[in-house]
């Protein structure tokens, strides 16, 4: 059974900066692609981040230049890096393999003063 095991959220002022983890088990991880999404209350849920298996990178043009997502495959484990957040960056996170195949339970990021 593939688990997704996401950590790394809660509370930050704005400009700062937080680092999600995602811990993946169960799948052979370095042969997925892997994303970050998240949602906003009231909103659909939103791609942020994805790598591929071999390493290429896409972001939302929100996140672009702010956000870096990273694998290391050796730990079946994906980072999402967060700097300079915004209020808008408020939302759940969630990890995904597939992407959309299998998600996490989604860990909270709220940037407030």
């Amino acid at each position: 059974q593939v688990q997704l095991v996401e950590s790394g959220g809660g509370l930050v002022q704005p400009g700062g900066s937080l680092r999600l983890s995602c811990a993946v088990r169960g799948s052979r991880f370095s042969i997925y692609d892997m994303g970050w999404y998240r949602q906003a209350p009231g909103k659909q849920r939103e791609s942020v981040a994805i790598i591929s298996s071999g390493g290429r990178t896409n972001y939302a043009d929100s996140v672009k230049g702010r956000f870096t997502i990273s694998r290391d495959n050796a730990k079946n484990t994906v980072y999402l890096q967060m700097n300079s957040l915004k209020f808008e960056d408020t939302a759940v996170y969630f990890c995904t393999q597939g992407p959309g195949t299998y998600w996490g339970q989604g860990t909270q990021v709220t940037v407030s003063s």
